[in-house]
């Protein structure tokens, strides 16, 4: 197995978003985009599948090896083969890389966050650095690019942590800012139980305004001119911005359910985005 194969296959294992924007990539780009998605995967999957804390961060500092491996030595593992082969065609940045490292590490020493001012460190480490180095790989003009990735990944984030909250609360992590809980009148046990209660409607409703706040910001710092070249970027938010006003229009049922978006209706957003975006870079050369 090659690995670039290694990497598709990772990447084939999960049901995400990203699978869908990746079909409207040039093959340089994907490539890349396997790539990376594949390094998101193996990280995330070692605080994930490792129940030994000091064995997790072991191997997650085995990864902050290989990542210096990939852009100072020569890189062993198949992920960081492949990415080897990425950063030769993008300008993807080792410190972004790292960054996600510690977003994931940040899930072994803490469970609770006091406020959306830490709560936010967590998201840019597990999500915006993501996004940063998307950018690079699908290309842009202005620099504004920067504040949509990093603003579009703290949305994504906060879709994320809301659409898992009694999943993480029974893994005994509470990804909502602990002044809030406290606002609404939430405990850690309700969300555990899943109970569902008017209560953690509001509080999950605080947290919706925010990710939409965050996704809009993104959008408002998107160049015209550099909407087609982002446009797998746009098709992964449009993903989850949908499953986010399913969320919204069922009244929070994430304590009862996980709500996700069908398959099919993922491939339509992605293609009628893309379609979209097409019109829209075609008046703008008009």
């Amino acid at each position: 197995m090659t690995p670039d194969e290694y990497c598709q296959a990772k990447t084939q294992q999960s049901s995400s978003s990203f699978y869908y924007s990746f079909l409207f990539l040039n093959d340089t780009q994907r490539q890349a985009m396997t790539a990376l998605y594949a390094y998101c995967r193996e990280v995330d999957d070692v605080v994930d599948e490792c129940s030994d804390q000091s064995i997790a961060a072991s191997k997650l500092n085995w990864w902050r090896d290989e990542i210096h491996s990939l852009f100072h030595a020569k890189p062993g593992h198949p992920v960081t083969l492949a990415l080897k082969t990425a950063i030769r065609h993008f300008p993807l940045q080792e410190k972004y890389f790292l960054d996600l490292i510690s977003g994931m590490e940040m899930d072994l020493y803490k469970k609770q966050y006091a406020s959306f001012k830490e709560l936010s460190q967590y998201c840019y480490r597990a999500a915006a650095t993501v996004g940063l180095l998307t950018i690079e790989i699908l290309g842009y003009k202005n620099s504004s690019a920067h504040e949509y990735a990093h603003n579009l990944g703290i949305a994504l984030q906060l879709i994320n942590i809301l659409r898992d909250v009694k999943e993480d609360a029974r893994r005994g992590r509470i990804y909502l800012p602990q002044d809030e809980l406290v606002h609404f009148g939430v405990t850690q046990s309700m969300l555990v139980k899943g109970q569902n209660t008017a209560q953690t409607q509001a509080l999950f409703a605080c947290q919706a305004e925010r990710a939409e706040h965050y996704y809009k910001k993104a959008f408002s710092s998107l160049a015209q001119n550099d909407r087609y070249a982002q446009k797998t970027g746009i098709i992964m938010a449009e993903i989850y911005f949908a499953l986010l006003k399913k969320i919204q229009s069922q009244n929070y049922p994430v304590l009862e359910k996980k709500v996700s978006i069908a398959k099919f209706k993922k491939l339509w957003i992605a293609w009628t985005i893309a379609r979209r975006e097409y019109k829209i870079s075609q008046k703008l050369k008009s």
